[in-house]
């Protein structure tokens, strides 16, 4: 099902939301570093929003698309197993197993992310900026 985009605030508004996502889930990565489990099945896995075109139905004559979050998926990363027999949730063979979180890369994308939102609201700025400049040449 296609949708109708109003405008280009409309555009820029879902950007700006699709990037909270982004940096939502950084933020719960980043909060889950650390975690450990007694199985590999039990352990977090970091995740990632998984972001789709949308067209406006009259694409071919408003040019217009924005993006959406599809889905967030886990990576496909094992947890990093640790010997640790003193750990209250070691498993038999006194292993845990502890998420595998990259902090530089989480940071990376923190920044990333942080930076497209700004850029998008420094466009719309700019644009609220001209069209108010446009109403008083009118006056």
């Amino acid at each position: 099902m296609r949708m109708t985009i109003e405008n280009v605030f409309d555009v820029a508004g879902r950007a700006m939301s699709a990037q909270m996502v982004r940096l939502n889930t950084v933020a719960t990565n980043l909060a889950n570093m650390g975690a450990v489990s007694g199985t590999e099945e039990g352990a977090f896995r970091p995740i990632r929003p998984v972001f789709r075109s949308e067209y406006d139905s009259a694409v071919g004559q408003t040019g217009l698309a924005t993006v959406t979050v599809d889905s967030i998926v886990p990576l496909d990363r094992a947890p990093e197993r640790i010997h640790m027999p003193e750990h209250p949730d070691a498993d038999a063979d006194g292993y845990i197993f502890r998420a595998s979180v990259n902090q530089e890369e989480e940071m990376v994308e923190m920044m990333d992310a942080s930076r497209q939102y700004q850029t998008t609201l420094e466009a719309v700025s700019t644009l609220r900026t001209l069209m108010a400049r446009t109403m008083s040449m009118g006056q």
